[in-house]
Parts: structure tokens; C-alpha cells; sequence
């Protein structure tokens, strides 16, 4: 028995206690089989960038158990536990570490006059932002143990607050070794530097957000903002600048849906996660983006066109500045010193579907995305064919089993940046995989 089982076997043990009341079990969980044309084998390409629709190769699950473990006097406890498992799917007894993504306490009632706010410390998934479609998490910081109050009333919205662990690497001292010479083998090898030793750094996000700001009919604002920063060992230096990641989600209702718009600025490594898709947490501490800035404007949605009809949606547009790298020279086998370039990111994808009758639907998904790095450019679409049953008619409807065909196409002749085997510019898959969360 593993850590991870034994750990799940005690908070399973602990949550169905006799004196306990009923434990909520949730989750989420895909899985499937598919094949391709040139490649052979379950394919998926970047699919936070042309759409994930046909296009996810793995299985992958979610187990949560949560319970209320005292309510008393208007005072609540809560235990919430999520632990998930990642594997390629190909064979039947596949090993894999499983990961202990949330534990933690969260209390209510503390604060007397304001019965919702929420004290909480430990692990967990902190109000995390994402678009379904791509599998896109734009605003993120959970990371590792953290405490907060959430929910507080103020002014007319909810005020949250938490410092959560974000701990990282830097480059450390420089490693030597004997290197063989690359042009001619049969010289002596020379004493080189081959690397930096790795130097584990304590770092923390500071989280605040101000939700529930009313604006017109149906519309409301976010204001989200983090501080991500380091505290020195005794005789550390740290090698990477504090980063600020600022937010604004605008979201406005509709009859049949919703549309979301988001803002967003980064500094330091922020911004390199701006067009590198990151949401707030895993902030790179290498010190190669201090003075890097970036933003992003994403829209999305899903809407409803009369009964049988559903569209979900993806826009988004990132850019970033003075990022940068520590470069490799190939021809020497030696560092090159810090490359500084700029990165753009653009991206369109939508997923219309059609709706038979209560159970079955018709679903299509079209992703196209171009970027743009260090002069590097990447272009790529996908197109998803799927038929789909699912557990009732809306968009959001799961469990779902899709059969789909999907046709990739790398706009730039890059063979798919060597994320698809092979050396083709285009490729078909076909398979069937299911979604379920509960």
C-alpha cells in the first residue's frame, strides 16, 4: 500500500465515522481509445489552443470526499478531499503516483455577523477559472497549503483573501564536469561548467479578490489580483522579481447562456504565462522573465439558438515582452547566456451542437490557433466530427460517450512541433472516449 492509498483509506475512514452524517462524493473522470493515420497511435495536440473535442489521448480521474463534520449553534466544519490519477490508458495494469491535489478544513459561522464568510486552511482547488472547452485555466493560483477567508461581505460584494505556498526552483551554484570534445573525440575532454546546481526556493501567492460587483441587467465584475513572491533562505539569493497578476472578469447573462470577458496583466513570470497559458500558480523563479510584461483578453460562453441548438466558444488574444531563456548552444554543448524574446498567442475555437432528442446530439468543434516566439512561429486547426450521447440535452449534460473523427493540420510545415510522432503536416484520428463529473 502506497502513501496515497494509505492516506485515502484514513480520511475515508475518518469521513465515515458512525457519529458522521452522509459524505458527498464527487468527481470527474475521461477515458478512451483512438487511433491515427501516420502516427499510429491516440493522439493529442495542444489542445488548450485548437479545442479539446477529439483530442485528448490519456485517462484521467478525480475522487473527492467531503464532510460536514460539525454544525453547531450556527458554527460549521467541512473536511473536503480530492485526489486524482493520470494515465496513458494502454495497458492494463498501468502504475502511476497518484496526487493529493486537495485537503483542508473550511469553517463558517466564525465570523458572527457575516454567517457566510468562509475560514479555511490546507490544500485545495481555490475559486479557479476555467473555459471547458480548451481545458483552460486561466486564473489558477491553487498550488500548495494555503489559508484564507473567503466570502466576506463588503460593500454590496464578497471580499476573499489567501496566501497559499507556490515554492519553486533557481539556479543554484555552477556544476563542472569533464566534457568530450564535440569536434574531435580523440582530444582530451576539458574541465567545463555543464549546468547550475538546483535551488529550491520558498514562495508564496498573496490572492485577493473582490467579487459580486453589479454593473447593468445581468452583468456583474471580478476584480482578482496576485502577488507572487519569495522569502529568502538565511544567505539565499533569490534570483527572480516579485510578479503581479491582475484580473477583471466581466460576465453578462443571457436568456440562454452566457458570455464572459477577461482582462488580464502580468509582470515578471506573470507575464510569460500570459501567452505560455498559465493561470497564477507554478511561478517560473529562474529569473529569466524579470523584466517581462504581459497581458490577455479572452472571450467565451456558451448560448443557446432556439431548442435545438447550443455554441460554446473560445477568443483569445496574449502577448508578452522582454521574456526570456536560459539558451543551449548546440555546436559548443555549452550555455549561451539569456536569450530575451517576445511571445504572442492567438486562438479561435467553437463547438456547436445539435441537439436530436433528450439523449443524443451532433456535436462539431473548430479550433485554430497562431503563435509567435523568439521568432518561432506555429500555426495549427483541428476539425472534430463527433456523435455524442449524454445523461439529458444541455451543453453541460454528463455523463457523455462520443464517437469522433478529428483532421489536424500544421499551418507552418513544423510537423506539429514534434508533439505528434511522425513528420507529416497533417493527420486524422479517430476513437470514442467518455466525460462524466459528478
Amino acid at each position: 500500500m502506497n502513501k496515497y492509498t494509505l492516506l485515502a483509506a484514513t480520511i475515508s475512514a475518518a469521513l465515515l465515522a458512525p457519529t458522521a452524517s452522509a459524505v458527498d462524493f464527487s468527481g470527474y473522470v475521461r477515458s478512451g481509445v483512438g487511433l491515427s493515420g501516420d502516427s499510429g497511435e491516440n493522439i493529442g495536440y495542444e489542445k488548450s489552443k485548437v479545442g479539446r473535442l477529439g483530442n485528448e489521448n490519456d485517462t484521467f480521474f478525480e475522487v473527492g470526499l467531503g464532510q460536514e463534520l460539525y454544525n453547531e449553534d450556527g458554527v460549521s466544519f467541512y473536511l473536503d478531499s480530492l485526489i486524482a490519477h493520470a494515465v496513458d490508458g494502454n495497458n492494463d495494469w498501468e502504475a502511476s503516483d497518484s496526487a493529493l491535489r486537495v485537503i483542508n478544513i473550511q469553517a463558517k459561522g466564525l465570523i458572527k455577523n457575516d454567517k457566510d464568510a468562509v475560514v479555511w486552511t490546507g490544500k485545495r482547488y481555490y475559486q479557479r477559472r476555467d473555459v471547458h472547452i480548451t481545458d483552460f485555466y486561466y486564473l489558477n493560483t491553487s498550488s500548495g497549503a494555503g489559508a484564507g477567508i473567503e466570502n466576506l461581505s463588503l460593500g454590496g460584494g464578497k471580499l476573499s483573501t489567501a496566501i497559499i505556498m507556490d515554492a519553486g526552483k533557481q539556479d543554484g551554484s555552477a556544476k563542472y564536469g569533464w566534457v568530450e570534445n564535440k569536434v574531435d573525440p580523440t582530444l582530451d575532454p576539458t574541465w567545463e561548467q555543464t549546468g547550475y546546481a538546483s535551488d529550491d526556493v520558498d514562495a508564496y501567492t498573496l490572492d485577493v479578490r473582490y467579487a459580486g460587483i453589479n454593473l447593468w441587467e445581468n452583468a456583474s465584475l471580478e476584480l482578482a489580483g496576485a502577488y507572487n513572491f519569495a522569502n529568502a533562505k538565511d544567505g539565499q539569493t533569490v534570483v527572480a522579481d516579485d510578479g503581479v497578476l491582475l484580473t477583471a472578469i466581466l460576465q453578462q447573462g443571457l436568456d440562454s447562456g452566457f458570455n464572459q470577458t477577461v482582462f488580464q496583466y502580468g509582470t515578471s513570470s506573470y507575464a510569460a504565462q500570459m501567452p505560455g497559458l498559465g493561470g497564477g500558480n507554478n511561478f517560473d523563479r529562474s529569473g529569466v522573465n524579470n523584466d517581462g510584461t504581459g497581458f490577455r483578453v479572452l472571450n467565451w460562453g456558451v448560448v443557446g439558438l432556439g431548442d435545438n441548438w447550443e455554441v460554446g466558444h473560445q477568443v483569445m488574444f496574449a502577448s508578452a515582452s522582454d521574456i526570456g531563456e536560459n539558451s543551449w548552444d548546440q555546436a559548443s554543448q555549452g550555455y549561451a547566456g539569456l536569450n530575451k524574446f517576445d511571445h504572442t498567442l492567438a486562438n479561435v475555437v467553437v463547438r456547436p451542437a445539435y441537439k436530436w432528442n433528450n439523449i443524443m446530439k451532433t456535436i462539431a468543434e473548430v479550433g485554430y490557433y497562431t503563435e509567435e516566439k523568439d521568432d518561432n512561429k506555429a500555426s495549427a486547426s483541428k476539425l472534430t466530427l463527433a456523435q455524442a450521447w449524454s445523461a439529458g440535452s444541455s451543453f453541460w449534460a454528463r455523463p457523455e460517450i462520443r464517437v469522433y473523427g478529428s483532421y489536424f493540420m500544421d499551418l507552418e510545415d513544423n510537423h506539429f512541433g514534434d508533439t505528434v510522432p511522425g513528420d507529416a503536416d497533417s493527420e486524422f484520428s479517430v476513437g470514442v472516449q467518455f466525460e462524466a463529473w459528478w
